[in-house]
């Protein structure tokens, strides 16, 4: 199958038609949005309660590491929607294939689970 420039046309008219919407958008809501600046609206607001002290704060290192592993073991349970949905087609190869997968996840587990990575203090 061969390609020409010309084919990628629509993907480059509906992305310059997304971001054109988008940077419309937000200057038209800026020149038609209120503009009434006040001391009491300018404070900071977080859910009803008054701000006290340094927003800048240094957070956990665990906070951050439990985060990444969230995502990371998150991302790697959607690899396995295509291969549950493929498992007939994908046949005996693709079942070694998941094994492999599964293995190092569980070993990756195993690891973090003996670094006390997700213990907190």
């Amino acid at each position: 199958m061969q390609t020409n420039q010309i084919d990628y046309i629509p993907i480059a008219m509906q992305l310059l038609l997304a971001v054109g919407f988008v940077v419309t958008t937000i200057i038209i809501s800026g020149f038609l949005g209120p503009k009434r600046h006040s001391k009491n609206k300018d404070k900071n607001f977080e859910c009803g309660i008054e701000s006290v002290g340094n927003a800048r704060i240094p957070f956990s290192v665990k906070y951050f590491l439990v985060a990444i592993l969230f995502v990371l073991f998150d991302v790697e349970v959607i690899f396995m929607y295509p291969w549950a949905v493929n498992f007939r087609e994908m046949g005996f190869e693709g079942l070694v294939k998941m094994g492999i997968f599964m293995t190092l996840l569980v070993i990756g587990f195993y690891y973090v689970i003996k670094k006390k990575g997700l213990e907190w203090e």
